[in-house]
């Protein structure tokens, strides 16, 4: 309480008023300086890992241009970092067969046992390959097997248009090297790979010359073993485009 109300109280108490009891004066409190928010925490921003295929990758063309024979060709193929491509993958896949075949056949990836074995066409589509190719007389020493794609695919999936452009001049040179005088494509992606056209249902049984180094060469569309094995009524029309296979090798 002030001197000046002090006063005024005690002299209201001499006069006979009554005066209520007042509170004692708090002394007023001192005003806190206000808090700045803390200045904002600068951090430099994080570096994103580059992606697996971000990772620079040798020239495939170079590399598969570099090798002089299918052996060469092989070993350059199994040492090839092809990014997440041959990361997902136990090894390359590379062929099978007899090299001096006149008949290529050319599948689209590796499956399991093909990535466990390190050969094209060994799992249960392999083995119906080989049965129909039989039945127009053919063995492992009248043909030679490869495929679009060098290194298994996760969950077997189909490769991407990327992921076949990687492998693309790894089999344009096993080609030129193997010196076919037939193809077989078999499956949808390798005929849309190697001829540029879709719709394996409408095309299969047709002709078409595909041009790889410089030359030549008549390929036959097939449907996949795979496919057969879940629609076996398709046999039949896959048993035409064999006969016409063996009158094209006949022919020769």
């Amino acid at each position: 309480m002030d001197k000046a109300l002090r006063s005024l109280v005690d002299w209201y108490a001499k006069v006979g008023v009554d005066v209520p009891d007042l509170a004692p004066a708090v002394a007023p409190r001192k005003k806190r300086a206000s808090l700045a928010p803390p200045p904002p925490v600068v951090t430099s921003k994080p570096t994103r890992p580059k992606a697996q295929d971000d990772r620079p990758r040798p020239d495939a063309t170079r590399v598969a241009k570099a090798a002089k024979t299918l052996d060469a060709l092989r070993t350059a193929v199994q040492g090839f970092d092809a990014g997440a491509l041959s990361d997902g993958a136990r090894q390359a896949v590379f062929s099978r067969g007899n090299p001096d075949a006149d008949l290529m056949v050319i599948g689209e990836a590796p499956g399991r046992d093909e990535d466990i074995q390190g050969k094209p066409f060994v799992g249960q589509s392999g083995q119906l390959l080989d049965h129909m190719l039989a039945a127009i007389g053919l063995t492992e020493e009248n043909f030679y097997v490869t495929n679009i794609v060098n290194w298994r695919l996760p969950k077997n999936r189909d490769p991407k248009p990327e992921e076949i452009e990687i492998c693309r001049p790894f089999l344009d040179r096993h080609v030129q090297l193997a010196k076919p005088k037939v193809l077989l494509l078999v499956g949808g992606v390798s005929m849309t790979a190697l001829t540029g056209m879709t719709g394996i249902m409408k095309t299969h049984g047709q002709w078409q010359d595909i041009e790889i180094g410089g030359d030549t060469l008549p390929a036959l569309p097939l449907y996949h073993p795979a496919f057969l094995l879940r629609q076996p009524a398709l046999k039949k029309e896959a048993w035409r485009d064999l006969l016409s296979l063996r009158a094209k090798l006949e022919a020769l």
